[in-house]
């Protein structure tokens, strides 16, 4: 049965088979397991050849030895584990018995030694089905779900017989690895010998398995035939379906298990909150978060963080810190949780001083920290602060092992404009992959170095990378910002070569975005009529190359079909129309759409909205009415609107109003100067 299951799956380099396995074995024949063991050549502990022990003070009891190895696993006491194995090699027995060598399995593998582990697996005399089922739960609770599957082949072919023991951890392995089809055979097995019956432990996994691998249909068929379903049975589906992204799906199960008169548990609320968050729906949140204080269940560390989470997913930023500030146990997967929370939402300075918090507490980063602080950095463009997290990353040996931070910190000081040393910092990474080059090409890019950005991108699929689409639209963006069209339309043939337009709108709308910025509007219309899906972007993209060439009725009727196809305007689209509104003079179409912003979509204007809007009024010699907002503003204290009105008094040779608009605008330079000294 599980050679089938496991020429699915990659072997692992498993240390005690010496040499390649026997064609026999690769075929999924019977096997003598002492064969492909060399007894002459197995590895040492302690300096012995076998577990053997010397002649020494006398055997010690069995009993206490096992009760100790077993104290030893529970609390996780390597040091004194291993003093009790070296002890049982100098005054034991001739042969260890099977029983404390079991237990010698358990306590290494509990403790996550699983080197030693196997080793004195190797070494026992005699193994059982409990010497096996050890080492299997062992790699299982490690996640090793590749080694679980080769043991268990290995177990057979000595002609040990699988128990439940072994069909939990096969499951719980295939489940872990999304390998549906072993996962499959092995269910199929366990029907076929009968052990299925009424065992609500061995139906529970393998509903988890199935929903761990996405199988749902096969999951909830399983889970409606359990001749008993309880909260365990319900929650591995609920988790299935959060895990994979499918909130909705998660939700409706969470209904209709309580419709079944089930109530969750510890585990349950983690999966639901989850769900949740990917949904966005905040009512059903804010009822669970209620039950869960019902039921005094926020000092479950996994809950709580959970809870952060969800409020974070929703925004509501202020919700999830009271959250977390009110945690009983606030431990590092709480923090990097309200970490991302504020780093998703773009509070880089919040980021940072959470992260200073967190060190104050004694609590140490791991990877996703310090991946969210130099996030934070770069967004906050905090060079300073990033470079004493690169400091800490090297004095640790942090960057060696791990790729994640290796970009994490290129994207820092590219985001920062520290182009040089990103440059650095990309030529000493241990493993350069796609998210290493496209974070070198933005940085290139964001930072108007258009052709070194073009470079990176040929250089990058001369090294043989493929781009995915950050790459694409990152470096579209690169194409249009240096009218580089012909550069363009080579990648535009590369994106649909690749098939890549259909995966995300994103490199549809950065291709509208690159032919609009070159000039080559016909072509933009043309990729705009052909892709399958418009959002607001799309829309705005489009709408920015028409303004670009004072087309304004264009313009206009492009943002009524937007509003025609349900799309919501943003911040951008009415950037857009001010500028195009500016630009032509049309005053009163320039106070319409202003006044939509607040009115009827509820979006308050930024400090470019109101300079487009200053300036209008000023072209078109409204100046007292532009005196007037510019007071009015919150963001008056900004000379840059005094500015745009002095440029409007030009073409009207208005003196007067001309020189109040520059004495004002030196005024506010003068109080920004004062603020900074």
């Amino acid at each position: 049965m599980v050679s089938q299951r496991v020429k699915h799956v990659a072997r692992p380099n498993i240390s005690f088979c010496i040499g390649k396995r026997t064609e026999g074995m690769r075929k999924g024949d019977s096997f003598n397991f002492q064969q492909v063991i060399n007894p002459e050549k197995r590895p040492n502990i302690q300096g012995k050849s076998e577990l053997t022990c010397s002649q020494g003070r006398g055997p010690i009891k069995e009993l206490g030895i096992v009760s100790e190895l077993k104290s030893c696993a529970d609390q996780r006491d390597i040091s004194k584990g291993t003093q009790l194995h070296s002890d049982i090699l100098k005054r034991g027995i001739p042969k260890m018995s099977t029983t404390v060598g079991n237990n010698l399995i358990n306590m290494y593998a509990k403790c996550g030694d699983l080197a030693s582990a196997k080793q004195v697996f190797i070494q026992l005399s005699v193994r059982d089905v409990v010497s096996w089922n050890v080492l299997l739960s062992g790699f299982c609770e490690h996640d090793r779900g590749e080694d679980v599957l080769y043991y268990v082949e290995c177990m057979e072919g000595e002609g040990i017989l699988p128990n439940k023991v072994t069909y939990l951890c096969t499951f719980k392995a295939c489940g872990s690895i999304g390998a549906t089809q072993m996962g499959k055979v092995a269910h199929a097995e366990v029907a076929r010998r009968g052990l299925l019956g009424n065992d609500i432990v061995l139906g529970n996994a393998l509903v988890d398995m199935y929903a761990k691998c996405g199988a749902f249909y096969e999951a909830k068929e399983l889970l409606y035939v359990l001749p008993v379903q309880n909260v365990v049975s319900w929650t591995a589906l609920i988790s299935g379906y959060a895990k994979h992204g499918q909130g909705r799906q998660a939700l409706d199960c969470f209904t209709e298990m309580q419709h079944n008169g089930l109530s969750p548990n510890p585990i349950t609320f983690p999966c639901i909150l989850k769900a949740c968050g990917s949904t966005k729906e905040i009512v059903k949140g804010e009822v669970v978060h209620a039950k869960i204080l019902e039921l005094g269940l926020l000092r479950d560390a996994a809950i709580g963080n959970a809870l952060v989470d969800m409020y974070a997913k929703f925004g509501q930023l202020l919700n999830a810190q009271q959250v977390f500030d009110i945690l009983p146990n606030q431990n590092l997967v709480s923090w990097n949780t309200l970490l991302a929370g504020y780093s998703l939402h773009g509070h880089g300075e919040r980021v940072l001083t959470l992260y200073q918090k967190m060190r104050l507490k004694g609590i140490f980063g791991d990877d996703a920290s310090f991946s969210c602080v130099l996030s934070a950095c770069g967004s906050a463009r905090n060079l300073g602060m990033g470079r004493e997290i690169h400091d800490e990353l090297v004095k640790r040996g942090l960057l060696k092992r791990s790729c994640i931070l290796g970009n994490a910190l290129l994207d820092m000081y590219a985001k920062c404009g520290a182009l040089t040393e990103a440059q650095v910092i990309f030529d000493e990474l241990v493993v350069q992959d796609v998210i290493s080059w496209t974070a070198l090409i933005v940085g290139y890019y964001q930072h108007g170095l258009g052709v070194a950005a073009l470079h990176c991108f040929d250089q990058m699929k001369h090294e043989g990378f493929t781009p995915d689409a950050v790459t694409f639209t990152c470096i579209l963006k690169a194409c249009g910002s240096v009218g580089a069209l012909e550069k363009g339309k080579e990648i535009h043939s590369e994106v649909i070569s690749g098939g890549c337009l259909e995966e995300t709108a994103v490199i549809g709308n950065g291709l509208v975005e690159m032919y609009t910025r070159c000039g080559a509007l016909q072509k933009a219309q043309k990729v705009f009529d052909e892709l399958p899906v418009h959002d607001v972007n799309t829309w705005n993209a489009l709408m920015a190359g028409y303004a670009q060439v004072g087309m304004h009725e264009i313009v206009f009727d492009y943002f009524n079909k937007l509003l025609e196809d349900g799309i919501r305007p943003n911040f951008e689209t009415f950037f857009i129309l001010l500028s195009v509104c500016s630009g032509s003079g049309l005053v009163d179409e320039g106070q319409m759409y202003y006044n939509a912003m607040g009115s009827n979509f509820n979006i308050s204007p930024t400090l470019e909205h109101c300079n487009c809007m200053v300036y209008l009024l000023g072209l078109s010699g409204q100046f007292n009415e532009a005196v007037q907002m510019i007071k009015k503003l919150p963001a008056s204290c900004d000379s840059s609107l005094w500015y745009g009105l002095l440029s409007a008094c030009q073409p009207w040779g208005y003196e007067k109003f001309a020189g109040f608009a520059f004495d004002n605008a030196i005024m506010v330079n003068r109080k920004d100067l004062t603020m900074v000294h």
